[in-house]
């Protein structure tokens, strides 16, 4: 039976108090919407339509070929959201689920169990709920002698005795698909907000004599909808506790995981250790065995077996096997560090890819670049790429060593082999195994000339004071 989707993201979020519109704020370094999409992907959804209002064209950007849209261009309630879908799957045979899109927390086991519950038992619906010590504000479930679901009522309606059930709406469904939109349209705006209830087809599936089924989930934390700062930041620090979890039942190691933030699509191997302050970002992969932190920042960057990176930055970066990084490193966009590599401290890296064995120990700049094997970069030394206008390469061969302060203006070529003396600023190209000296020779003036220049020195500051 085909499963189909419905993502209801066309509210305002005005709560938010925010430019960005609400199901795109991210949790976790992907937007509320995006999580939501994710997990009918993994309910293997044929299809998937995405109800946009407020912001239609940020999130349809986003989203892109992932989903079908339907627009909600008045915002009429939640049942008015999900008619928008009717001329797209009212004819469909199959299965509906219907999600919200600022419910990042919902997990593809539960939805495959609703799923799973929802055929076997032959509903015509099935309702996530949740049980809560203060339920206020929430829609209370309704349940008959039986203990199908009867009818949903929202807070406003709840007479006293519905306001003291705890079991609350998680607003969440699976439904058959034609009776469910067969059901919207006899859905009126009859009630305190004169909208149009979603919830109110269950009741009126039940009138149907339809069977209305109930799960409860067990994780406190799915039923969560976002709606402002507070409940984004609850969400933010639920979806880093299960993802930090998740690695550590395989086989990763953390120093303190409340101090340690990994975003949802990182992926890293067993027996790596993470220490506290480091977060992994974006499509991060980190191999086995690696130890990162204290105090990483790495976006979108691979690593590979075997690493040690302490206290840097990592942004589109690949790392081969068994090379250490840092202290205090940088390495930008288009750094590739192949094996046993070492990037020292205060050194920084663009665009350069520094070739197996080679040092770079520390305070200097390679950019635009292509270093060989077995190099080494002395302290000081940086790759002169930039003459105001155009980005220009250095090559620099295996083998070779580059001395300390040594300036290379770009293009240029070092040969395998050569050596560059420290302090030297290098313009021409330098053979293989070639020695290159590009500075002033050193001139001494003899002894005493010391103590004569302090004293012309002195004098010229006391004439100063004088005037």
């Amino acid at each position: 039976m085909r499963v189909l989707g419905v993502v209801l993201a066309a509210g305002q979020g005005k709560r938010m108090k925010s430019k960005l519109y609400k199901v795109l704020h991210p949790v976790c370094g992907k937007p509320m919407v995006g999580h939501v999409l994710d997990v009918l992907d993994a309910v293997r959804a044929d299809r998937k339509v995405v109800i946009v209002g407020h912001g239609a064209e940020a999130v349809q950007s986003y989203v892109g070929d992932r989903a079908e849209f339907a627009l909600q261009a008045e915002q009429l309630g939640t049942g008015h959201a999900v008619l928008m879908a009717a001329p797209m799957l009212e004819g469909e045979d199959g299965i509906t689920v219907v999600i919200c899109g600022d419910t990042p927390l919902i997990r593809p086991e539960s939805i495959e169990a609703m799923i799973r519950l929802h055929r076997e038992q032959g509903a015509a619906a099935t309702l996530m709920s949740a049980k809560l010590e203060s339920p206020q504000g929430y829609g209370r479930i309704i349940r008959n002698g039986q203990g199908h679901v009867e009818k949903i009522v929202e807070q406003k309606d709840c007479t006293p005795e519905q306001d003291a059930i705890d079991e609350i709406n998680a607003g969440t469904y699976v439904f058959d698909n034609r009776k469910l939109f067969a059901a919207l349209s006899q859905v009126t705006n009859d009630n305190a907000q004169n909208e149009y209830y979603f919830t109110d087809v269950i009741g009126i599936l039940r009138g149907q004599g339809e069977k209305v089924l109930g799960y409860c989930t067990t994780d406190a934390s799915e039923w969560i909808g976002v709606n402002d700062r507070i409940a984004l930041s609850e969400a933010e620090k639920y979806m880093r506790q299960r993802i930090n979890r998740e690695h550590m039942a395989n086989g990763v190691t953390f120093i303190d995981p409340a101090a340690t933030y990994i975003e949802k699509d990182v992926r890293i191997g067993a027996d790596t250790v993470l220490y506290p302050g480091s977060s992994l970002r974006g499509r991060t992969v980190v191999g086995a065995d690696c130890v990162i932190g204290p105090g990483c920042d790495i976006t979108d960057s691979t690593i590979g077996d075997g690493v040690q990176i302490k206290q840097s930055v990592l942004a589109e970066a690949e790392v081969g096997d068994g090379t250490t990084v840092g202290p205090f490193a940088y390495l930008r966009p288009g750094a590739k560090l192949e094996a046993n590599v070492k990037i020292g401290d205060f050194v920084e890296i663009k665009n350069a890819t520094i070739g197996e064995g080679s040092k770079v120990s520390h305070l200097s700049y390679v950019g635009d670049a292509s270093v060989g094997r077995n190099v080494n970069v002395g302290c000081g030394a940086i790759t002169v790429n930039y003459d105001g206008y155009n980005k220009h390469k250095t090559v620099i061969g295996d083998d070779a060593f580059v001395g300390s302060n040594v300036n290379l203006i770009a293009p240029i070529t070092i040969g395998q082999g050569a050596y560059v003396v420290a302090g030297s600023t290098v313009t021409q190209d330098v053979p293989d195994n070639d020695v290159a000296i590009a500075r002033e020779r050193q001139t001494n003036k003899g002894p005493g000339y010391a103590e004569k220049l302090r004293s012309r020195f002195k004098a010229a500051k006391e004439n100063k004071s004088k005037t």
